[in-house]
């Protein structure tokens, strides 16, 4: 049955599942943030620093030392954006649900309103068809 509300309730539906997908897409991001910091972390405890050498050895070390440290932070940065997008993804989800969960409210009270209404027709119209037959009966006995 179509109200007034049927077509808004329709596009409310898919602002809410378009919002559920963006957070979806943020859950994702945030798992391989998370999954390149682990492994960057992992990676940064394999690099060994020389104990003997040449200066060089110790210095290309150290700049190793130094990328993975740098590859590290730019994760860690990523982890945290990405929750903060989880964050702003679950606020949207969650005002687009209040959103929709209100026009289905009035959607379905409207549709209420619309059944309570033909109820009372359809009792009015056979107490008329009652009236009615009634009267024909009457009238034919006072006839007879």
């Amino acid at each position: 049955m179509k109200t007034r509300y049927t077509s808004l309730v329709s596009v409310k539906k898919n602002i809410m599942q378009r919002s559920e997908r963006a957070l979806q897409a943020a859950n994702a991001n945030l798992n391989s943030a998370t999954a390149a910091l682990e492994i960057s972390l992992s990676e940064l405890a394999t690099i060994e620093a020389p104990s003997s050498g040449k200066i060089s050895d110790y210095l290309s070390s150290r700049v190793l030392l130094d990328a993975q440290r740098n590859l590290i932070k730019h994760n860690e940065e990523w982890v945290s954006f990405a929750k903060t997008q989880i964050k702003e993804a679950q606020e949207r989800l969650k005002a687009d649900m209040i959103e929709y969960e209100k026009f289905h409210y009035l959607d379905l009270e409207e549709i209420k309103e619309i059944l309570r209404k033909r109820k009372i027709q359809e009792a009015k119209d056979l107490d008329e068809i009652a009236l009615m037959t009634y009267d024909k009966k009457n009238q034919g006995r006072k006839a007879s």
